[in-house]
């Protein structure tokens, strides 16, 4: 089973980040965990509001425990609202039903974890997202 490094990881958050400056968004914040749900590496740019962390960890935890991106979750959110809210206190990190993360696979196809963005409108969070991944050499769930 492959591991995220923290190597991965920095590579991934400067590269997303560079492609939210690319774009001319607004400020942006990273977080990348492990597949265990851990913090690996974190970047809150300069202006970010002062919860952003918290909701890029909720849109790459949330990822990871349900197996599936965050998008995904905004998507069965509409279909089960009930399900979807009842998670948020379940979760350690609560739970962010909207674009912006997603879940990192190792070359066997088992996630190593995941990452979130947050920042912008959600699908430009989710683009600098993929763009951090595939700048790092890491595939995408």
């Amino acid at each position: 089973m492959s591991r995220l490094t923290l190597e991965q990881a920095n590579v991934l958050v400067a590269a997303a980040l560079a492609k939210g400056r690319e774009l001319g968004l607004k400020p942006l914040t990273i977080a990348v965990l492990d597949a265990g749900g851990h913090l690996v590496a974190l970047q809150r740019e300069d202006g970010a509001s002062n919860h952003r962390p918290q909701i890029a960890i909720g849109k790459a935890s949330g990822a990871l425990a349900l197996g599936v991106s965050s998008r995904k979750i905004g998507e069965m959110a509409v279909e089960r609202p009930t399900f979807i809210a009842a998670l948020g206190p379940v979760l350690p990190h609560g739970i962010i039903p909207a674009a912006g993360g997603i879940i990192l696979v190792g070359a066997d196809g088992a996630p190593i974890g995941a990452v979130g963005v947050t920042g912008d409108t959600s699908d430009n969070d989710e683009a600098c997202a993929l763009a951090g991944a595939a700048k790092a050499g890491l595939a995408t769930q």
